[in-house]
């Protein structure tokens, strides 16, 4: 299923049928990854008097209800919402979903006790231009990350100048394979959420920030086109299901 697409004077070809999904499933047990210090997501069948929503149990359907927190158990895009004191839903922040995006793979430095993804490090690998979409696969890049038990971990982060850089590029959608763009205990600072966003002081109400994604080894770096969908969340944040299409 090929498709031309026109953007910014210059023409190019994907194939709808060959999707890379850089997503990771929500899981009703503890093969879900997992952050924030929250237990396993819970996927179970509803239950009302002799009423099971399973099928293999006696009902029509199966009739699930599941409990989980966008931001700690898979992969989801939040909007400034997320940091903010009024309240902003991504439902009615993000209104594009189709995007030319820029893959990039990195490996965060050592400093002191934490591993940073430095300004230094982002403009090593996308120069001085970028397109809207910035993807970002840390190295190394283990297939456990799709379980990974992220609490306590101390996780890589990008520090507040590489956010300032990537924000200069006029990247208005960053997507990570981390629990968070900022340092696991931060005291609250926040600083790589507040310098994307450029919170308080002239918001960028349409920019958004996706974390656990995962991107397969087998992917390479380079420009692709993005799909970013969210489920209609009235929320700071939703479940998300990032895909890229390789440019021919």
């Amino acid at each position: 299923m090929l498709a031309k697409i026109q953007f910014e004077g210059e023409s190019f070809t994907i194939d709808f049928s060959k999707p890379i999904d850089i997503s990771l499933s929500l899981r009703g047990d503890d093969k879900n990854p997992i952050a924030w210090y929250l237990d396993a997501p819970k996927i179970t069948p509803f239950k009302d008097g002799n009423f099971v929503g399973k099928v293999s149990e006696g009902a029509s359907v199966n009739f699930n209800s599941i409990q989980f927190n966008p931001h700690g158990h898979g992969t989801h895009t939040e909007c400034v919402g997320h940091i903010s004191k009024e309240f902003f839903s991504i439902n009615q922040t993000l209104k594009n979903f189709f995007f030319k995006a820029k893959l990039i793979s990195v490996s965060p430095q050592l400093q002191s006790e934490d591993q940073v993804i430095s300004a230094a490090i982002i403009k090593a690998q996308i120069g001085d231009t970028c397109p809207e979409a910035l993807v970002i696969r840390t190295l190394p890049n283990y297939i456990e990350k799709r379980s990974k038990k992220y609490s306590h971990t101390n996780w890589p982060y990008l520090s507040e100048e590489a956010m300032l850089f990537i924000r200069q590029l006029n990247v208005k959608h960053l997507l990570i394979d981390l629990p968070s763009v900022d340092k696991e205990k931060d005291e609250g600072k926040l600083l790589a959420h507040k310098a994307f966003w450029n919170y308080p002081k002239n918001t960028r109400f349409e920019a958004t920030i996706t974390e656990l994604i995962y991107v397969p080894n087998h992917v390479p770096d380079g420009d692709y086109f993005l799909n970013l969908q969210i489920a209609s969340f009235e929320n700071d944040a939703s479940p998300s299901k990032p895909v890229l299409y390789k440019i021919q």
